[in-house]
């Protein structure tokens, strides 16, 4: 790859906000607080690059990828592809910009419409945008697409129903593919599929990308699977971006306690580095985006949070190391063992109060 410094950005996200409103009334509604699902993200995907974007469950990974496709509506913050700002466009310039993003879902199944064959679903958006002279002409370019996803052509009389999961992914990029788009938003692509067909379906994105120059924005809890096909890596927590760095840094040495946490529970194939290499358990569960800790989000269950700053002040993504930013107060002091690790207890959760019926459970320390 050229130096990423001489490159123009494909997509740029600047301070993306995505605030979805908890109302209440029974007949007026009134808005008493928001859900912060993307709460302040920045960064970066170069052309023909591959942004793996990981977290666990309820970080806003996936409002993040459908927000920068404008599926989902956009508090605050810019979404520039290609030297267009998306946030500005609407209606029409907004449907034409959608041809160069298109989107692969997590679920096979529930994306593709089971009263429509194949053909059908494929042509819907050649027609839309005017690809193609007449169904001749179409019908051809989508039999081209499902040749370089692995499909039979016959495949075009069938539906959905009709195919394995695997073969429902395929024609999920299908699709995605057929409008000829210069950015790909995988959201789990292969989290439905068992581990076989993950290694197909993995296999045959990064051929399409070798071969039509496609840059893809891959989110996944797998970090198998992303460090497999990722350039660099974006670790989100509780709607913020926590670490991003490329991929085999990140891997080699995660400086976030969080990320040290998520590189710690990847199982290693070797019996005896498994046993001997180190655990970190997180306490809790994952604080609601409806009212997130003050300061740093992590430090509810962060085994290095320190009295002082981690309570009180949001740490900002900086640059540590060449092309490594990470948002924790002590992250060089964690790497150097200048700070070592404490006891985290979870918090006391009481459904009700004085209830004889309800045993007084006291909170567990982890290590």
């Amino acid at each position: 790859m050229t130096d990423e410094a001489q490159r123009q950005p494909l997509l740029q996200v600047r301070d993306l906000k995505v605030h979805f409103p908890i109302k209440r009334g029974i007949i007026f509604d009134r808005v008493v607080g928001h859900v912060r699902a993307v709460d302040g993200v920045d960064l970066t995907i170069y052309p023909g690059q591959t942004y793996g974007l990981v977290g666990e469950s309820g970080c806003g990974k996936s409002t993040l990828g459908r927000a920068v496709l404008r599926l989902n509506p956009i508090t605050a913050g810019s979404v520039t592809f290609d030297g267009v700002e998306l946030t500005q466009l609407e209606g029409e310039p907004l449907r034409a910009m959608r041809r160069r993003m298109q989107m692969i879902f997590q679920d096979p199944l529930s994306s593709l419409d089971p009263r429509q064959n194949v053909e059908s679903i494929l042509t819907e958006g050649l027609a839309t945008h005017g690809i193609g002279a007449d169904r001749a002409e179409r019908r051809e370019i989508i039999s081209e697409t499902l040749d370089k996803v692995g499909l039979p052509r016959w495949a075009l009389s069938r539906y959905p129903h009709e195919f394995s999961g695997g073969q429902r992914q395929r024609i999920g990029i299908a699709r995605a593919l057929a409008l000829g788009p210069d950015l790909i938003i995988a959201d789990e692509p292969v989290s439905a599929l068992d581990v076989s067909i993950q290694a197909q379906v993995i296999n045959l994105l990064e051929e399409l990308q070798d071969s039509l120059g496609l840059t893809y924005l891959v989110i996944a809890h797998d970090l198998a699977v992303v460090r497999h096909i990722s350039d660099v890596v974006g670790v989100m927590y509780l709607g913020a971006l926590v670490e991003e760095a490329p991929s085999d840094d990140l891997y080699a040495e995660p400086l976030h306690p969080y990320t040290r946490s998520l590189m710690s529970a990847v199982p290693v194939p070797d019996p005896e580095v498994e046993d001997r290499r180190e655990r970190i358990l997180l306490s809790g569960d994952l604080p609601s985006p409806a009212n997130p800790p003050t300061g740093c989000r992590f430090h509810t269950r962060c085994p290095w949070a320190q009295p002082q700053r981690c309570a009180t002040e949001r740490p900002e993504l900086i640059e540590l190391r060449p092309g490594h930013r990470v948002a924790c107060h002590w992250a060089l002091e964690i790497a150097d063992g200048r700070l070592q690790p404490h006891e985290v207890s979870s918090e006391l959760v009481r459904p009700t109060d004085g209830d004889p019926g309800v045993p007084d459970v006291q909170p567990t320390p982890l290590r």
